[in-house]
């Protein structure tokens, strides 16, 4: 079976934290994954005005490179972090959406952070977090009256 890229949600009801994972396309939802890859933190704390994204850009790019498909919301964030080009196959209409405005910027910076073990037995050691900019809600726009 092909394997996928996609998120296991954890944590409280309110408060997600995405888990991007490598796991078989015909596992449940939540089955074991194959690998852990990253960590996507889509609510940030109080105080602090930026999503985070912590993954390993090496295991990634191994795991496309096998042939690994990655879901909708997972091209998207690759595609944020410049991880899918435009010509990838797996190329999301996310990018041809927002090709009228110009692309958010991502801060990347290295370091080393995640140290789970994988099925392999070794340690994801380089990752790279992405800090996302915050996008206001449709609740926190001004509302107009016709």
């Amino acid at each position: 079976m092909p394997v996928r890229l996609r998120f296991s949600l954890h944590g409280t009801r309110r408060n997600r934290i995405c888990h991007l994972v490598a796991v078989e396309q015909g596992a449940r939802r939540d089955a074991k994954p194959t690998e852990l890859l990253g960590i996507y933190n889509r609510y940030p704390a109080k105080g602090e005005a930026q999503k985070t994204v912590e993954w390993s850009v090496d295991r990634i790019r191994y795991w496309l490179n096998v042939g690994a498909v990655p879901t909708k919301s997972v091209a998207k964030l690759l595609e944020l972090g410049n991880i899918l080009k435009p010509t990838s196959p797996y190329h999301s209409t996310y990018a041809e959406a927002s090709a009228a405005q110009s692309p958010p910027s991502l801060q990347l910076e290295s370091e080393p952070s995640l140290s789970t073990p994988t099925e392999a037995g070794t340690t994801l050691e380089t990752t790279t977090e992405t800090t996302v900019p915050e996008v206001p809600s449709p609740e926190s726009a001004p509302e107009t009256t016709p």
